[in-house]
């Protein structure tokens, strides 16, 4: 098709367009027009201007001349040449390639950045750093694909990094900072070394040339929801609720992805603090494999919840919160002896707070898991340990008695492990 399209181009319509390319350029850089330079570096777009472009450049084959030949562009050939060659690339599938040659402009963009006093073109600044983490991923899988390790994305961070580098100083570019600091942390998790992301959280939460509400709430989100993830993956359940629930709050109603995004980590967040989520919510949102999840917690079923577990545990296991599921057991074994509590208490209330260890034993029989009297001890012991039940253990009768005031505490939004 490439080649289709390029075989009806003529050379002298090539030349009119790479020229046009080249004046567009000068001119957005010498108005200071950033909207429309960020457009020229907009390569994995695949807009009809850059997909034409990328044709007569493949038409034309000699670009770089036309580009030195004029003293306009002279100051622009660090950037230019290799902008051009990675839109030429790109467009016949050379993604390597177009890596390469996008770093090559991108740096010297950024040399050229760091030289203009004022923040005009910081919108073209944030498509070059969303465009380097985006031509990094698509080359990476092409070196997988050919049995190469794949290293594209990790040299993307590290061109990031001097990117944040340069908007991390005083004066009006460090309004940036954020945009920067959110396409580092989808790298860094992208390659599972998100333990990099502190020395950039560090950097933006305790300088003082950092006001965090200067920030664009779009930044402020996307921020709040990484750096809430980060809290999840270190089980500081407050924390991770505090930004999720923010980013949640403050998120474009009308991105729904985002949203679902968000919630993908903050339900497991609010059940670890023992909030259960409506079942409309998980509907809306197509989170359904946390349905069973919640009823299990519902119904104190621990079949329920080791068969969600083992059914979603590809997708659990990916999005980093099996673990944090899999601690719900406690809330689970807590809320089947208040059901014992509850049923007790209807027959005999006199006798309610006397749980007999057997009894729990039948009753996890009954959800065909075996669990013998010193099993079921132990983990009373736990309950009570963490004060998800209040009483205390008769031993030689083998009975958990309940205390008559509020046996069994609510979470009131604290972790279990606290």
């Amino acid at each position: 098709m490439v080649g289709e399209m390029a075989a009806l181009m003529s050379m002298g319509e090539s030349h009119r367009r790479i020229t046009e390319y080249l004046h567009r350029f000068s001119d957005s850089v010498s108005t200071q027009d950033s909207s429309s330079l960020k457009q020229l570096f907009r390569v994995s777009s695949n807009s009809p201007f850059l997909l034409s472009l990328a044709d007569a450049l493949n038409v034309f084959q000699d670009a770089n001349r036309l580009i030195k030949q004029f003293d306009t562009y002279s100051d622009l050939v660090e950037i230019l040449v290799p902008l051009l060659r990675c839109l030429q690339s790109y467009r016949i599938g050379n993604l390597v390639d177009a890596y390469n040659a996008f770093e090559r402009s991108a740096n010297a963009f950024l040399q050229e950045f760091r030289n203009w006093e004022t923040a005009w073109a910081m919108e073209a600044m944030f498509v070059v750093a969303y465009e380097i983490r985006v031509l990094a991923e698509k080359a990476d899988r092409e070196l997988a694909s050919l049995g190469k390790a794949p290293e594209k994305l990790k040299a993307a961070g590290s061109f990031l990094m001097k990117v944040f580098g340069t908007l991390a100083g005083k004066g009006p570019k460090r309004i940036g900072a954020l945009y920067v600091t959110c396409q580092l942390f989808k790298i860094y998790f992208k390659l599972g070394t998100v333990h990099l992301c502190r020395s950039v959280i560090r950097s933006i939460e305790t300088a003082r040339i950092f006001d965090f509400e200067e920030f664009p709430f779009r930044d402020k989100v996307t921020y709040m929801y990484y750096t809430g993830r980060l809290e999840v993956y270190n089980e500081n359940f407050l924390a991770a609720d505090q930004k999720l629930t923010y980013s949640l709050n403050h998120c474009d109603p009308r991105k729904e992805a985002n949203i679902r995004m968000i919630l993908k980590y903050l339900i497991p967040v609010k059940l670890s603090i023992g909030i259960l989520p409506q079942s409309w919510l998980l509907d809306k949102y197509n989170l359904v494999e946390y349905n069973d999840v919640v009823q299990a917690l519902r119904r104190g079923d621990l079949r329920l919840l080791r068969h969600a577990l083992q059914k979603h545990e590809d997708r659990f296991l990916r999005a980093g919160v099996y673990l944090v599921l899999e601690k719900l057991e406690l809330q689970v074994y807590q809320r089947l002896v208040k059901k014992i509590y509850i049923i007790q208490k209807q027959r005999d209330p006199s006798k309610a707070h006397q749980v007999k260890l057997d009894v729990i034993v039948k009753a996890l029989k009954w959800l065909e898991i075996d669990m013998d009297v010193d099993e079921v001890e132990c983990i009373m012991a736990i309950l009570i340990y963490k004060n998800l039940v209040k009483g205390y253990f008769a031993h030689k009768s083998k009975v958990v008695v309940l205390s008559k005031q509020d046996p069994f505490p609510k979470l009131n939004g604290k972790p279990v492990n606290s």
